[in-house]
């Protein structure tokens, strides 16, 4: 998670990064010699499917490899990127190539040094297509990098314009241990930025090479950052602890953290009241009023959007012929975007201070003229059901007549459920349409989902930093987290012409035009912006949590509860 090095400063008005200082506490435990033991336990939500940094897509998995490993850059309390396994870097008058110098003291857990070759193996890995990474499209920032991540795709499947590569064509090469050169496509504002996303982290070829389930024990799970893994226990909690071969070792206070996986948000609470669990996000939405009133709660801004979104693909013709002709016809999408009132499942369900999101991008990110990018409603948050109801009609399926019945997908979660509870409602109502719905666990979730499994689901995304490309370059054909197999060569052109237009205003103007298209297409069903809504005890300090959704434990210590 990240931003703009550039950008950032403005931006930053809107998107606060925040040191949770509140909270209920309980009895604070104690070592032999009378002192605060330095421990916390958070609850992550779920198991993470991978804490692989080639292979996360997901917030709790980025929360795991955000504390146990460091890029180049990390992000200080701004968000803004400075030094971290680097120790120096220059830039090239054209923006294009940029050396790093990997500090001297800059270690493994298990004491080896890092090295540069460590960050060019790891980004070359995340983009060999064999690896099948969905962030790989992130490293295209690269020089040929996404010519090698599709050398292994078909002639028709390949993306216009771009040419064949290999590995050693890639720009990045360590020429010696201690010195990376990059070399960019184009001069990209916020790269430094992506250097503290979890993609961009350093992997061990000897350990990864060599195991492939390297990423889920204690033993193989080398890291470079905060901490270190000490214990996994499936679908219960993963321990780590203080890494002592960190560079920066002497400023961490934790000793141990601990992540809890639990997934239903009741339990997660309840545990948090036992004592038992120490800071959890996304309460059950029921309790929030409460909680915030108490002080035991906490609401941040979040630079993220809660849509739906709809499988445009063959294999919803698969699963079901009649539900994908009604899914993948625009009118229909349209049609079930209109009729939801976005006011009312913001004040009356979801209850985290979240606003109605009528765009894809959210508000956050503020152009060159000062304005927040995200200043163009393309629906009435309230809804408009009669323009429903007749885009409905002219789709072939008057009043909902003839209608065949959807099913929506949603990940394990009383939130999920009762904000998809409502909209099947207002669908129903508005429209005279019916909607199963469907719970999967979190892991299980993901996969139906990347597999196309699906007709509509439950979808949203937290930016990797802080620019509206984070959103936009989702939708391409070439990039991995595209859910709902969108493809349309404009709007890959206008994503594309964006990367390489170097003026700021002329950049956010083709990036309009490319949001543009993707709401007239209704490729999503915006619900909601994000907030970051957490419960902390009081005697848990310095944890912060990032307008881009992330939780760093770096600065964070416990005192004695009152």
């Amino acid at each position: 998670m990240n931003k703009s090095a550039r950008i950032s400063a403005v931006m930053l008005s809107v998107a606060v990064s925040v040191s949770l200082l509140a909270g209920c506490g309980s009895k604070t435990a104690t070592n032999s010699n009378g002192k605060v033991t330095q421990a916390i336990t958070f609850n992550l939500g779920a198991e993470p499917k991978t804490i692989d940094p080639a292979l996360s897509t997901a917030i709790d998995s980025g929360d795991v490899i955000g504390n146990a490993f460091e890029g180049l850059m990390r992000l200080d309390s701004k968000d803004k990127p400075v030094l971290g396994t680097a120790d120096s870097y220059k830039v090239s008058k054209d923006g294009l190539t940029y050396t790093f110098h990997i500090r001297k003291g800059a270690l493994w857990s298990d004491g080896k040094q890092v090295v540069a070759g460590d960050f060019e193996y790891a980004w070359k890995r995340a983009l060999k297509p064999a690896t099948a990474s969905e962030y790989a499209y992130q490293m295209f920032y690269l020089k040929n990098g996404q010519g090698y991540n599709e050398s292994g795709l078909s002639a028709d499947k390949k993306t216009a314009g771009v040419k064949a590569a290999t590995a050693a064509d890639v720009g990045v090469k360590a020429t010696n241990d201690s010195t990376l050169v990059v070399t960019l496509e184009n001069p990209t504002t916020y790269f430094l930025s992506l250097l503290a996303f979890q993609t961009y982290m350093p992997v061990r070829k000897d350990v990864a090479d060599t195991n492939s389930a390297w990423a889920t024990k204690p033993a193989t799970y080398i890291s470079n950052g905060a901490f270190k893994m000490k214990e996994w226990k499936p679908k219960d909690v993963m321990t780590f602890v203080k890494n002592d071969k960190y560079w920066d070792t002497k400023n961490i206070k934790l000793e141990t953290l601990n992540y809890k996986m639990l997934e239903d948000q009741t339990a997660s609470l309840s545990a948090y009241k036992a004592g038992q669990i120490d800071m959890l996000y996304q309460p059950p939405q029921s309790e929030i009023p409460a909680l915030v009133k108490d002080g035991s709660c906490i609401i941040t801004p979040n630079y993220g959007t809660y849509y739906y979104v709809a499988n445009l693909t063959p294999e919803a013709v698969k699963l079901n012929p009649e539900a994908a002709k009604a899914i993948q016809n625009a009118k229909v999408r349209k049609a079930l975007s209109l009729a939801i009132n976005r006011k009312d499942i913001v004040a009356n369900v979801s209850k985290g201070g979240e606003t109605p999101a009528t765009s894809l991008v959210p508000k956050g990110s503020l152009e060159p003229n000062g304005k927040d990018f995200a200043s163009k409603a393309y629906y009435p948050a309230a809804g408009d059901i009669a323009k429903a109801k007749k885009l409905l009609a002219e789709a072939g399926y008057p009043g909902g007549k003839g209608f065949p019945k959807l099913t929506f997908t949603y990940n394990t979660g009383a939130g999920h459920q009762n904000i998809a509870a409502a909209v099947q409602d207002m669908w129903k109502t508005n429209l005279g349409i019916d909607v199963d719905l469907k719970n999967q666990e979190w892991k299980v979730f993901i996969q139906t989902r990347n597999d196309k499994k699906y007709i509509l689901a439950r979808d949203g995304w937290l930016a990797d930093y802080t620019d509206p490309m984070s959103f936009l370059d989702l939708l391409t054909t070439s990039s991995g987290n595209n859910d709902s197999g969108y493809s349309n060569p404009v709007y890959d052109a206008k994503i594309l012409a964006a990367k390489k237009e170097l003026d700021p205003t002329k950049r956010m103007a083709i990036l309009h035009e490319a949001e543009d298209i993707i709401m007239k297409d209704d490729v999503v069903i915006p619900i909601y912006a994000y907030t970051n809504t957490v419960v902390l005890k009081s005697n848990i300090k310095g944890v912060r949590t990032s307008p881009l959704g992330q939780h760093w434990f770096q600065g964070a210590y416990v005192t004695a509860a009152k």
